[in-house]
């Protein structure tokens, strides 16, 4: 039966790579063309596993993966994903996953509800983790988001720093503004406007963790007059800011809080202001979350097609007056994460254990496939209320961060393209 069941799941799916499986019992079953790259060889342990896969592949996969229940003897975990998102286009849809599909519509607003104490507990599941985990796998500045590669041979540190000099040139700072950081994180985007600009900037983090480390940081730096930070949900903030930014936060908001939360844009900011949301999103319409993904790593998490935004921004008479789409800088970004990862795996797990690593490396592996192959992306939309904030043409944006990264690295002005 079990051989069976590995037949019907791989046998249509796998056409592009090659795919040992060897069953609870028995000898292995080989899928996809053998010789070609990736090649990649798992062991299942137990039968209750595949017809967990039958109605979801991706929830069985990495909880079989955690517990140890599915093994990769010959590559990684990463190419194992990378096989099967290569393939993902020839996936056989089984009956339980169809009547699956047909309710998660229904399903996705219990998913996402999201009053304040639920955005608490949902943050605090994921980034009151130890420092230390993070300092293992992150830049310098811990910047947990998306990074912007301009060039193919940038380092993780120099990305993220790019991803600072991008967003902020689009914010188009002034001595003497205030600026609003919702989702502050551990305080680097903050920190980093304030140094490189004569502002005011106060960070909002739900993490009581990441609020402690942002606080130290702004100290140490001596910065602590010019950079706040709060323990402070979006939708209890007040006063109003010249710019707002947003990095990586929205995607825990929920569709049902989308109008709740532009319109506190709109409140928050000056008539001249001006504000740039940077999230991952989906180009292929609007859908679920991962099954797994929302259990294990981001609960209540959602990353939303363009469709199911701009409709609402439209409404809260706030003009879009940028929008950009990065494809693969996350991929990127995941790679080096990936990478970094497995090379401090023995201190992660001492801090933790193997299964907490087997779930993280499952994590960032199926992160940087679904970038690279399938329909994940990241859109920056810059927001004013005046059809007047923002120049006319994006040559202002160009000019200040090509200067910015030049003078942090001492570059030549011209700038380096692939």
């Amino acid at each position: 039966m079990a051989r069976a069941v590995i037949k019907a799941i791989f046998g249509p799916l796998v056409k592009h790579g090659h795919l040992v499986v060897y069953p609870p019992r028995g000898p292995a079953l080989k899928f996809g063309v053998a010789g070609e790259r990736p090649t990649v060889v798992v062991r299942i342990r137990d039968t209750f596993f595949l017809f967990h896969m039958m109605i979801n592949i991706a929830s069985a996969l990495g909880e079989a993966y955690m517990d140890g229940r599915l093994i990769v003897e010959h590559g990684t975990i990463y190419d194992f994903l990378e096989l099967l998102a290569m393939n993902y286009h020839h996936v056989p849809k089984m009956l339980p996953g169809k009547i699956r599909d047909f309710f998660a519509p229904v399903m996705r607003p219990l998913q996402q509800f999201n009053p304040l104490t639920r955005a608490r507990k949902n943050v605090a599941h994921h980034y009151d983790l130890s420092r230390e985990l993070y300092e293992q796998f992150l830049d310098q500045d811990m910047q947990y988001s998306c990074a912007y590669f301009r060039n193919r041979g940038d380092t993780l540190e120099m990305a993220q720093l790019q991803k600072k000099a991008h967003i902020a040139a689009k914010l188009m700072l002034e001595p003497g503004m205030r600026v609003l950081d919702i989702g502050c994180g551990w305080g680097g985007m903050a920190i980093y406007l304030a140094q490189t600009a004569d502002i005011e900037v106060v960070g909002l983090t739900l993490s009581e963790e990441q609020l402690k480390v942002a606080n130290q940081r702004a100290q140490k730096l001596g910065l602590s007059h010019r950079v706040k930070f709060y323990l402070r949900d979006y939708r209890q903030e007040t006063g109003t800011y010249d710019r707002i930014v947003s990095v990586g936060m929205f995607e825990h908001v929920g569709t049902a809080y989308y109008p709740e939360f532009f319109d506190k844009i709109n409140t928050l900011l000056t008539d001249d202001g001006a504000a740039l949301i940077h999230s991952i999103g989906r180009m292929d319409g609007p859908g679920v979350t991962n099954a797994w993904l929302r259990k294990y790593i981001f609960p209540g998490g959602y990353s939303p097609a363009l469709s199911e935004v701009l409709p609402v921004i439209e409404k809260r008479n706030l003009w879009a007056t940028d929008i950009e789409i990065l494809r693969l800088h996350y991929a990127e970004t995941l790679r080096h994460w990936r990478m970094r990862f497995a090379a401090r795996r023995a201190q992660i797990a001492k801090l933790y254990d193997e299964r907490f690593c087997r779930m993280w490396e499952f994590y960032l592996a199926g992160c940087e496939v679904n970038f690279r192959y399938l329909s994940l992306m990241v859109f920056q939309i810059q927001l004013a209320k005046n059809i007047h904030t923002v120049p006319i043409t994006r040559d202002y944006m160009f000019q200040e961060e090509v200067e910015t990264v030049a003078s942090l690295y001492k570059l030549p002005i011209a700038a380096n393209r692939n």
